[in-house]
């Protein structure tokens, strides 16, 4: 029998009387990686914040063992008027790691991401691909058992992009579990052992790869 490192059952959130998410049921395998598919408004990014503890649901109840790293809106928790290197603190606190761990990561931290020049400078005078590039690197530098992707790969120039695929294989490797939601689908045949199609809420096929992604990109057209 695997052992699954996240199960879902019945999962339903709602929002002013309309339910976001219902009957949403899944289990994800350790060193698996879970895609998931869907248009806008099907509930994805409802789905990858409760998985990430951000978001209560209404009803049911998630199980998730071990440290969840999400990397849902990144750098979007951090403080524009505190430097990269407080922020690097702050951030790695927030999920969990020892602040004084974080501080002697943090050159490290900013290197992976090209930013090492800048460790000091308040983050307000970054670009939004910096800010990415810098949530990117803390979210990523230890193992979780659970990383939870929202549209972030697209992230940086295409050298970044292929180094962050590079880090996240590295990491499914050992161990970690990967739950993806992207709009390519291409990615999501590519890298997924299972994919979930969402619509309106509902699970509308669980599947293989290579079933879920040309049923869905047949109805997509």
């Amino acid at each position: 029998m695997k052992e699954y490192t996240i199960r879902l059952l019945k999962r339903q959130v709602e929002y002013e009387r309309l339910w976001a998410l219902t009957d949403v049921s899944f289990d994800v395998c350790r060193g698996e990686v879970f895609g998931v598919v869907g248009p806008n408004g099907a509930g994805k990014s409802t789905l990858m914040k409760i998985i990430a503890r951000v978001l209560p649901p209404t009803e049911g109840r998630v199980i998730v063992r071990g440290t969840v790293a999400p990397m849902i809106e990144l750098g979007a928790g951090f403080n524009q008027e505190m430097t990269a290197l407080e922020n690097i603190v702050l951030n790695g606190t927030l999920l969990g790691r020892d602040p004084t761990t974080m501080r002697e990561r943090a050159p490290a931290i900013a290197e992976w991401a090209g930013l090492q020049d800048f460790l000091d400078v308040p983050i307000r005078s970054y670009s939004t691909g910096m800010l990415a590039r810098l949530g990117f690197s803390v979210a990523t530098d230890f193992q979780p058992e659970v990383l939870v992707v929202d549209e972030v790969l697209s992230v940086g120039d295409q050298a970044f992009q292929y180094k962050s695929r590079e880090r996240i294989a590295s990491m499914i490797r050992s161990g970690t579990s990967v739950v993806l939601v992207s709009h390519d689908l291409g990615t999501i045949e590519e890298v997924s052992d299972r994919a979930l199609w969402l619509d309106h809420g509902y699970v509308k096929m669980l599947d293989t790869p290579a079933e879920v992604v040309p049923a869905y990109r047949a109805t997509a057209r």
